[in-house]
């Protein structure tokens, strides 16, 4: 009788520790896929005060999703306003792995601005519609912009929770803009609401630095 309670005691050990190995096994999938999470924030515009922080999650094995804001408060920088309020969705595809080497990624944006265009930065003269001059240095524009682009990048792995992510962005973006001389304050263009543009231009880029947080 004890015999036969010593190879039932032993047959219960035996199925135990294979349902364990089975159960240990069925969970490495689960923690080798676990979705990590990071932060993060442009090196390259914190030094001249502009602000650009996101966060990164994986959907996937080689696919994340990124969203962030960037945010320029002067009035004037360099003799321009550069008022520019942004956040954007991106979703990208790693060709090795979520978070490492090379991506490309599909951005839309969504802006604010007050700000003096490129084209406008010169010494010449604008003429509207109605025949009046005035001097480009002294206009600016206020409005809101919708922007959608392409970004391509590559990601360092620095250590086991940095990264360095160096990426650039071009894309096509829909403006929806007042004029204005900075000398008057009254508006240089003749539309009743908005003025309507669009172009194709670099809105985006940097380089990251991330820090895994899950």
């Amino acid at each position: 009788m004890k015999y036969k309670i010593l190879a039932g005691f032993l047959s219960l050990l035996s199925i135990g520790n294979l349902y364990a190995q089975e159960t240990e096994k069925n969970l490495e999938p689960i923690q080798e896929n676990g979705k990590s999470l990071y932060v993060k924030g442009n090196a390259l515009l914190l030094p001249v005060g502009i602000l650009n922080a996101g966060l990164e999650y994986q959907l996937g094995k080689k696919y994340t999703l990124q969203g962030d804001v960037f945010i320029s408060p002067w009035k004037s920088f360099a003799g321009h306003e550069f008022q520019y309020y942004s956040i954007s969705l991106e979703g990208r595809y790693y060709f090795d792995e979520a978070f490492k080497h090379w991506y490309l990624g599909a951005n839309l944006s969504a802006a604010s601005f007050v700000l003096q265009k490129w084209n406008y930065w010169g010494n010449g003269t604008y003429t509207n519609d109605r025949n009046e001059k005035f001097k480009k240095s002294n206009l600016y524009q206020k409005g809101l912009s919708v922007i959608v682009g392409v970004t391509a990048g590559y990601q360092f792995q620095l250590s086991e929770n940095w990264n360095l992510d160096v990426y650039a962005t071009v894309g096509t973006s829909q403006d929806y803009y007042k004029g204005y001389d900075r000398t008057t304050g009254k508006r240089y263009d003749i539309a009743r609401e908005y003025n309507k543009s669009g172009e194709v231009l670099p809105y985006r880029g940097g380089i990251m630095i991330s820090y895994k947080i899950k």
